[in-house]
């Protein structure tokens, strides 16, 4: 695989502090989804970002993060593609079975797995079609969301961005169809050294557009979960946000 599955180092971290100023939304009654419009003289009109989530769903600091990418113009929407069954901050420590709670959820009878989930996001880009407007869109996707985003890509979404992600497979990768940015740290047992090769390798033979950015000094979630009164932890954190803007940028 491109990215590995997600294992304990997917839900370590800090939570940010700070008060979320979006909306809760529904989508077609049935899924739940975090809306931080853009307003003022930076909106951009037309344009939708797709915000998918690590496997603790819209968290505060996903809240916090749409915000930041509202700030910057687009129209934000975190998207909880785990149905109210997300995971807690550092809850996989506890050695809870990760691949027992895709295969099947935390009930046993609700699964996490692309056929479940791809009906979510395409609600949810749909929404951000006829609701909010959005001719363009993208998507950036963090940890587990990368898969969907990367997965989107291949048809319904316009351009990606994914930072560590994970489960990705070989195949997701190699069917993109638009421009995709990667987002990458330095220790990561899920997109390990080799798994980064691999996926410039496949993505050399995609012909579109791409670019991984390594980041020294971080571990696996640092884009969303890091230590925000640590300054490196905090400073690679909104490089990695300039970097998904800079590409949003440049193709939309």
């Amino acid at each position: 695989m491109s990215s590995r599955p997600p294992a304990s180092c997917c839900t370590q971290g800090f939570k940010h502090e700070g008060e979320p100023t979006g909306v809760i939304i529904k989508i077609q009654d049935k899924w739940t989804a975090y809306v931080a419009a853009a307003e003022g003289k930076q909106k951009r009109d037309g344009v939708g970002i797709l915000l998918v989530p690590d496997v603790m769903s819209i968290s505060n600091n996903v809240k916090l993060l749409a915000d930041e990418f509202a700030s910057h113009g687009f129209t934000c929407m975190a998207l909880d593609i785990f149905n109210g069954d997300a995971l807690t901050l550092n809850d996989l420590i506890s050695g809870r079975d990760v691949a027992k709670w895709l295969r099947e959820g935390s009930d046993g009878h609700n699964p996490h797995t692309p056929e479940v989930i791809d009906p979510i996001v395409s609600a949810a880009i749909e929404t951000l079609r006829t609701d909010y407007g959005a001719s363009k869109i993208a998507s950036a996707g963090y940890c587990l969301g990368a898969k969907y985003t990367i997965r989107f890509l291949k048809s319904s979404i316009d351009i990606g961005y994914v930072a560590h992600p994970s489960n990705v497979s070989d195949e997701e990768l190699a069917a993109i169809n638009g421009p995709l940015s990667i987002a990458a740290a330095e220790k990561d047992h899920i997109f390990q050294v080799e798994d980064r090769h691999r996926s410039e390798a496949i993505l050399s033979e995609t012909g579109k557009p791409f670019q991984i950015f390594l980041y020294s000094g971080t571990a696996h979630g640092f884009a969303v979960r890091g230590n925000m009164k640590d300054k490196s932890d905090r400073e690679n954190k909104e490089q990695a946000l300039e970097q998904a803007v800079a590409w949003f940028d440049r193709f939309l």
